[in-house]
């Protein structure tokens, strides 16, 4: 009996502090894409060419970065509907 209680919310307390660390992840990674999305855009409208340069290359990170998004976006409305 005391296992089982024990196991329990062992189980229940590295639930918890995994679904924290998930939403750390996430705010991390949807701040890093402003970040990204906001540095690209103005170092497009630079005429020289190396701001020209970082904006293709971050360009690189951005698509993934949109993938989390969508995926952390569509996981939050599953669990509103669910």
């Amino acid at each position: 009996m005391i296992s089982t209680v024990t196991i329990s919310t062992i189980t229940t307390v590295t639930t918890i502090a995994a679904m924290g660390l998930t939403a750390v992840i996430s705010v991390a990674a949807v701040v890093v894409l402003i970040l990204f999305l906001t540095t690209k855009e103005l170092a497009s409208t630079s005429q020289s060419s190396s701001p020209k340069l970082i904006a293709k290359f971050l360009s690189i990170g951005i698509l993934p970065l949109v993938m989390a998004f969508v995926t952390i976006v569509a996981i939050k409305i599953a669990e509103v509907l669910a």
